[in-house]
């Protein structure tokens, strides 16, 4: 998933711009090597905003991750991936 933005130089012209945070990156890599994942955040029972990660494939792996960011929960499947 790309995010689209635009931006007018000084002289007038309009250019594309494309940024992709690092989790989607992550997100499209586990995707391409076939597994299923998805992401959500919750909120503990001390007020601290948590981030779980799950990812399976056909052949019936399975990884579960949770962390403080979503960055380093996306971090943690991807490095299970290989």
């Amino acid at each position: 998933m790309q995010r689209h933005n635009y931006k007018v130089s000084a002289t007038g012209n309009v250019q594309l711009v494309t940024s992709v945070k690092y989790w989607e990156i992550i997100a499209d890599n586990l995707s391409q090597a076939g597994w299923s994942w998805g992401c959500v955040s919750a909120v503990d029972c001390y007020g601290r905003t948590i981030w779980i990660a799950d990812a399976h494939r056909d052949d019936e792996k399975r990884f579960v991750v949770h962390a403080e960011e979503k960055l380093t929960a996306c971090l943690e499947l991807d490095s299970t991936r290989a």
